[in-house]
């Protein structure tokens, strides 16, 4: 079994080594899933890898409001270089799954390109924590120098609260 699995998984990147550029590569989807499955990433999606800082209201020079003027929402609200990814992306962080959220569940992965900053230049990302330094900590264990940082969607309107 073990076998026909790995034989299984390694057929897309066979197929897409013999790929020559002169003729175009064929969509894929299972292929997709399976080459998702073994990289971690969603398929057909950008992965960025950003060196990531961590921000709460009440620090200096930080409200209650991000850029697009909604509140920012504690562990969900995100800000970004529009010039890396745009505002209102729906982002996936496969490193925050599982992570407490203020009402004590996991969190899902899923956070909100909702605002910006003057220090977010390039690759970086700043998450928004909470309403005081001690929500930072549910954060602190992650390694902040490199998030692998999925684009996944468009939201409209505010970030939600829970997801």
């Amino acid at each position: 079994m073990g076998r026909h699995l790995a034989a299984l998984v390694a057929l897309p990147l066979v197929l897409l080594a013999n790929a020559t550029r002169a003729e175009p590569i064929q969509s894929d989807p299972i292929g997709d899933v399976l080459i998702g499955l073994m990289t971690g990433t969603l398929p057909g999606s950008s992965t960025y890898k950003l060196k990531a800082s961590l921000y709460h209201a009440g620090a200096r020079g930080v409200g209650v409001m991000d850029s697009i003027g909604c509140r920012v929402v504690a562990m969900r609200t995100a800000a970004i270089d529009t010039r890396v990814i745009p505002k209102r992306s729906v982002l996936f962080i496969k490193e925050t799954v599982g992570l407490p959220m203020p009402d004590g569940s996991a969190h899902d992965g899923y956070w909100y390109a909702a605002d910006t900053g003057g220090s977010i230049k390039g690759a970086r990302i700043d998450l928004f924590t909470g309403m005081s330094a001690a929500s930072m900590a549910a954060l602190r264990g992650l390694n902040l120098a490199q998030l692998s940082v999925s684009p996944v969607g468009v939201f409209q309107g505010c970030p939600p609260s829970q997801k």
